[in-house]
């Protein structure tokens, strides 16, 4: 068996997984780059029996599934990948997988996002070692208002930073109520008080068909010239050519952003060229600890499959489908 390991862009899966455990015989295959055209993508894995994606970095379509005649598992990093195509697999006969996680990226990088864009920490580091030392005046958090769209796992857990540094929760989401809002620390209230109050908005919902553009040039348009958006989400929750219009015009202070609607992001992206962007690379679940849970759980997932009891599946209507391609 040969299984593609891909979008390792920091080169790290081969030192952060024991490999050793996968079934004898079994090849693996560690791509640094990313490929983002489907001619190319097919060739690459045409001859793979096994491929493992990280979280939402290469899309998996019908149209790219259905040209891997091979492919009999295909694993995410993660629970969920909203970029992977999971009618198309069971249809297929393709087996999907996903694997478990360690640690709270997300949350850790969502505070490092925010102070680092109100004390403007990345800015004083670059005019510190070009000879300016103190150019900026930075923007404090206690007793400020922070908007949570979102109050789920990650969400509450910023809402506990939150309440820590003395800040005002608010929160807003379509299922969300004032009993689990108050468990948080926060107060729910109406989606545009969340827009109009915050001194920060910071982003927490799962992509859906429900919540794409949730953030439309109606909500940032009722954000404070003073207020902050921070998305490390997905990047289509969030308008993007209505962020970039108050960016530019400054009708907002500024927005640290970690995920995009393309990714890698073009090196002539419009966000690049705002003074008031902090942009990350989709680092929110990059941590050392996080990679290594990924890792086992992909070894964990090829040896489960092989041994013809797969675990952690998303797709599992496709055991009982006639087309499924089975474990051998």
């Amino acid at each position: 068996m040969k299984l593609a390991v891909l979008d390792d862009y920091q080169a790290t899966a081969k030192d952060l997984g024991d490999w050793s455990e996968l079934p004898p015989g079994t090849e693996v295959e560690y791509f640094h780059d990313h490929i983002d055209n489907e001619d190319r993508l097919v060739e690459r894995l045409k001859d793979f029996d096994l491929v493992m994606g990280m979280r939402e970095r290469t899309p998996f379509t019908r149209a790219i599934l259905s040209r891997l005649p091979r492919l009999r598992l295909l694993i995410t990093t993660g629970r969920r990948n909203a970029s992977f195509d999971i009618e198309a697999a069971s249809e297929l006969g393709i087996a999907v997988c996903g694997t478990g996680g360690a640690g709270e990226g997300p949350t850790e990088l969502t505070w490092g996002l925010i102070i680092a864009m109100l004390r403007h920490i990345p800015e004083e580091d670059q005019r510190a070692r070009e000879g300016s030392w103190g150019t900026t005046v930075g923007v404090g958090l206690k007793g400020k208002t922070l908007g949570l769209l979102g109050l789920g796992h990650i969400g509450s857990l910023v809402a506990r930073v939150g309440a820590a540094f003395d800040m005002n929760i608010i929160a807003w989401s379509q299922n969300l109520t004032a009993e689990r809002a108050k468990e948080c620390q926060a107060t729910l209230v109406d989606k545009d008080t969340l827009f109009k109050d915050s001194d920060i908005v910071s982003v927490h919902v799962v992509l859906s068909d429900r919540s794409r553009g949730l953030v439309s040039a109606a909500e940032l348009a009722l954000m404070k010239p003073t207020a902050y958006l921070v998305n490390i989400s997905r990047g289509p929750i969030v308008d993007e050519k209505a962020l970039i219009d108050v960016l530019q015009r400054k009708a907002i202070a500024g927005a640290a952003l970690d995920t995009f609607d393309i990714e890698p992001l073009p090196a002539d992206h419009p966000l690049f060229k705002t003074p008031n962007t902090l942009i990350c690379p989709h680092l929110g679940y990059v941590t050392e600890e996080g990679y290594r849970a990924f890792y086992a759980g992909v070894i964990e997932n090829v040896r489960a499959f092989t041994s013809g009891e797969p675990v952690r599946m998303i797709n599992e209507d496709v055991l009982t489908s006639s087309q499924f391609r089975g474990y051998n």
